[in-house]
């Protein structure tokens, strides 16, 4: 272990202490500080804050997370950044209703429950957790899987709620890419019973309380994970939020969990779901990239929060969209992930 310094947030006022060897992000994980984070690992511009004061180094990272023009007026990558004396930093981005709500990540061993293809490229993964442990999170949350055999890890969001006690169960849906090193086991190469490591929670793509607001609920792809889990939670507690899930797919061989959503949405007091295909022909479903049916069927959403997860560009347009038509961009909540493959 390195020598200990404090770091001070502002303008929240919150202190912690980080050692050298870790870097801000993982030092204010484990004092239960839920600072907005994506990937960890430099690449999504998440975390960017502004270094007012003391001496830090950064691990390697992407420059189109952070520019160089950026890094030389004095922004830092949280994720990516070591303390080597007492540090002053002005957060860009953060949500007080979660700063000091988080869950410290702890590591768990985990065993494989099931294998279940939902469509020709995705697959839904469940995970027993060991019984002796619990493994707390919030709905909407993700966890680091490490891939047997290296030290990488891949992040994943849970797609149920959490378990009550020790134990219980992990459930994702994930994305078969070629290549994947992860992700590309899911063809074969795991097995019910196989063990695997977990670390995690983290994500701030948590349901913030506003029974006064409208909700949108926008996913794509394997992204219907954190999306569902939400779906989950309100059909839990029997909101009466108006609850509009919009889903993206290429063609029709691409929809899955259908039945799922349906149970789900019939247990809301407004609730539709509306699937579109942007490749497919069909009579059944909405023609057009999901971002252009959201167009269609929406007007002022000033009044509303959305949850987003999906391939980047689809968020990327989302955004663009949602605050087009008056939602605050500080209710927008995703979190940013990137795609790795062995390639």
């Amino acid at each position: 272990m390195g020598d200990k310094h404090h770091i001070r947030f502002e303008p929240v006022g919150i202190e912690i202490e980080a050692d050298e060897d870790e870097t801000v992000l993982d030092a204010a994980f484990r004092q239960g500080v839920n600072l907005m984070h994506g990937c960890k690992e430099g690449q999504c511009s998440s975390c960017k804050s502004f270094l007012l004061d003391g001496d830090q180094q950064m691990e390697r990272y992407s420059t189109f997370a952070l520019a160089d023009y950026e890094s030389e007026e004095g922004y830092v990558l949280l994720c990516r950044t070591h303390a080597y004396g007492d540090l002053s930093v002005e957060l860009i981005n953060y949500d007080e209703e979660m700063l000091l709500s988080g869950i410290p990540p702890r590591q768990t061993r985990a065993a494989v429950a099931a294998v279940q293809p939902l469509t020709h490229d995705i697959t839904r993964l469940v995970l027993d957790v060991d019984p002796a442990d619990e493994f707390p999170y919030r709905t909407g949350q993700y966890v680091d899987i490490e891939v047997p055999g290296t030290d990488q890890r891949r992040s994943f969001s849970m797609a149920g709620l959490p378990a009550e006690g020790p134990g219980g169960k992990l459930e994702f849906i994930i994305k078969r890419y070629p290549g994947g090193k992860f992700s590309g086991m899911l063809d074969g190469a795991l097995s019910p019973g196989d063990p695997l490591t977990v670390k995690g929670p983290y994500g701030t793509c948590v349901m913030r309380e506003a029974p006064d607001r409208d909700l949108i609920l926008l996913a794509g792809g394997a992204g219907m994970a954190p999306i569902l889990a939400q779906l989950c939670g309100l059909a839990a507690t029997g909101s009466t939020r108006r609850t509009r899930f919009y889903y993206g797919a290429r063609t029709e061989r691409d929809l899955f969990a259908l039945d799922e959503i349906a149970e789900l949405g019939a247990r809301l007091a407004d609730f539709a779901f509306v699937p579109a295909l942007s490749e497919g022909v069909s009579g059944s479903y909405e023609q057009g990239l999901i971002t252009e049916v959201v167009d269609r069927h929406e007007g002022d959403l000033s009044s509303a929060d959305a949850y987003l997860c999906g391939p980047p560009p689809m968020c990327d347009a989302a955004m663009e969209l949602l605050t087009g038509k008056g939602m605050p961009e500080e209710r927008i909540f995703l979190d940013k992930f990137t795609t790795s493959t062995g390639t």
